[in-house]
């Protein structure tokens, strides 16, 4: 639990629930790596699988209360395909947009899973990819895309004209090393998941370095081990997904460290519906309940990818256990 103190804006963040399980097709997610939050409380579920089960690559659409809705996507090159996708991103209608950094494009669908187009190529050139790893689109239609293996942001129109870049690889200010998610706040400010720096770096729109999140590789509070997602809300908190240290981070605007999330899952409808459909299961739960409490099952595994909305509901890819665990921010402080 957070407090507020001398006029520091801290608040609580408490756990709501769960969506998901671990599943190939269906009801549930396999290895998901990024999410878009849409209109109605919609949420498209990027799943990347496997290498010896590329059936569960797929778009999961479900709302926040865990109602299934669709899936689409496949495995393959071809038009609506992906490969190793990344990231996800909806625009201002709706479209879906994904990267995918084996074929070094992104893809466009409508809001029901229709393909619409791509585009993108590879290379290190202006408007060239190279292991695209993380989408934002502004108000205006600007799409940024971390470059991770040309550790640059590119700026494009979203039929993917190139529009601009920033970025350099080093460890300097405003240079990068393999960034991953990339968001932006109210103010148009762009947030970078700089994954080997084990940091977060802040620009503006056009690239000017403006601070640093972290910078140490570590567990200490502040530090980080891959970071691979950010998320601004409102306020203008900043929400961290410190992959390796199997933990979100959350920052106030001036880098001043408010608290973690660890983890809290509790079984979501769909889980419990596996739970019950097999009895093995049950017991293997239960087997791993009494060994460690419970943790295993409620605390993280490698959380890669984070979102909030306008309701101050923070969603977190937990992506080792196959499913999205909720947090409410309370914006009110708590008197200790």
């Amino acid at each position: 639990m957070s407090t507020h103190f001398f006029g520091l804006k801290d608040w609580t963040f408490d756990y709501s629930h769960s969506i998901g399980r671990n599943e190939f097709a269906g009801t549930g997610f396999r290895n998901p790596v990024d999410l878009a939050l849409g209109a109605d409380d919609v949420i498209y579920v990027l799943n990347r699988s496997s290498e010896y089960r590329i059936d569960g690559l797929r778009i999961t659409v479900c709302t926040m209360d865990e109602q299934y809705i669709s899936s689409f996507g496949s495995y393959g090159e071809e038009d609506g395909q992906m490969i190793w996708p990344t990231s996800i991103a909806l625009d201002g209608q709706g479209n879906v947009y994904v990267a995918d950094e084996w074929l070094n494009r992104v893809t466009v669908f409508d809001k029901d899973g229709e393909f619409l187009s791509k585009w993108g190529e590879a290379g290190s050139g202006d408007g060239q990819l190279n292991g695209p790893a993380g989408l934002a689109i502004s108000g205006d239609g600007t799409l940024f895309l971390s470059d991770s293996r040309n550790h640059r942001v590119q700026r494009f129109a979203l039929d993917g004209q190139y529009k601009g870049q920033f970025g350099s690889h080093g460890t300097g200010q405003g240079q990068l090393d393999m960034p991953w998610g990339i968001a932006l706040d109210k103010d148009g400010n762009v947030f970078v998941a700089d994954w080997r720096n084990d940091r977060v770096q802040q620009f503006t729109a056009d690239g000017k370095y403006l601070a640093t999140y972290g910078g140490q590789h570590g567990s200490a509070v502040g530090q980080f081990n891959r970071p691979s997602d950010v998320a601004v809300d409102q306020d203008g908190t900043v929400y961290i997904a410190d992959r390796q240290n199997d933990r979100v981070q959350i920052m106030a605007p001036d880098g001043r460290f408010i608290t973690e999330l660890r983890g809290n899952h509790v079984l979501s409808p769909w889980g419990r519906e596996k739970m019950l459909s097999n009895p093995d299961m049950i017991r293997q739960r239960s087997m791993a309940i009494a060994h460690d409490g419970g943790d295993y099952e409620k605390l993280f595994r490698h959380p890669c990818a984070v979102a909030v909305d306008d309701q101050y509901r923070i969603v977190v890819i937990d992506h080792t256990s196959g499913r999205l665990q909720v947090y409410q921010k309370n914006k009110e402080p708590v008197l200790v």
